[in-house]
């Protein structure tokens, strides 16, 4: 899972990270509301800690560019604003949650693990299943056909892109994007190497998935039984 912090407190935003990224999300983080249509134009979040008061733009007007752009990614309103009113009106402009600071930790981590736990197109799942193999998120474990087998993180990241995308052509960017992160530095080779890790785990449960290159474009993965090269 990954999460966006958009906040200008940065002592704050590196204390959310390290508390955050203790639980397993993959966390990247964003000081100036400018800066933020940057990072939510990628499309690589499951979920947005979103703070209202912010250098160049507020959270408000982030949150509704969001919404009328058809990103439905879950928001949580991170802000020391806390009359009623100003609650009223961060959930009516789309917020999925509202907190006022200072909170505790603890009460941000469940309302998080509540609305990761909401039926969406991005929310991945702890057990999926794509034509004839399974994958177990937690374990990192792929079970297929002749067998089953443990995969690094990143190939557990990648492949589960892939499962929630059938048959969908993804770009490089786009993966790169979800599965390193928006500020990364990775060689374009690398991923190359993963699609080469994964599709080798994939025959090694004897799995009939194909992840097939579009050339100039990325990478679809195939659930046909019938696969021409």
């Amino acid at each position: 899972m990954r999460i966006l912090v958009i906040e200008d407190d940065k002592q704050q935003c590196m204390l959310l990270q390290f508390r955050l990224e203790q639980e397993g999300y993959d966390i990247d983080l964003c000081y100036d509301g400018d800066d933020a249509d940057y990072y939510l134009s990628q499309n690589a979040y499951d979920l947005v800690l979103l703070d209202r008061m912010l250098p160049h733009k507020d959270g408000l007007s982030i949150l509704g560019e969001m919404r009328s752009s058809g990103n439905h990614t879950p928001v949580i309103l991170l802000t020391a604003l806390g009359e009623l009113g100003d609650k009223i009106t961060g959930l009516d402009s789309g917020a999925d949650d509202y907190l006022v600071k200072p909170f505790a930790y603890e009460e941000l981590s469940a309302r998080i693990r509540c609305l990761l736990r909401r039926p969406s197109k991005l929310q991945q799942k702890n057990q999926i299943q794509v034509g004839d193999v399974i994958y177990h998120q937690e374990e990192n474990q792929l079970k297929g056909k002749t067998g089953s087998c443990t995969l690094s993180q990143k190939e557990g990241s990648l492949l589960l892109l892939f499962l929630n995308n059938p048959n969908q052509t993804l770009p490089r960017g786009t993966i790169l994007t979800r599965v390193w992160g928006v500020d990364y530095e990775i060689e374009e080779g690398n991923l190359d190497n993963y699609i080469y890790f994964v599709r080798r785990r994939l025959k090694t449960v004897g799995s009939n998935l194909k992840i097939q290159t579009v050339r100039g474009i990325g990478y679809v993965l195939r659930t046909e039984l019938e696969y021409v090269s």
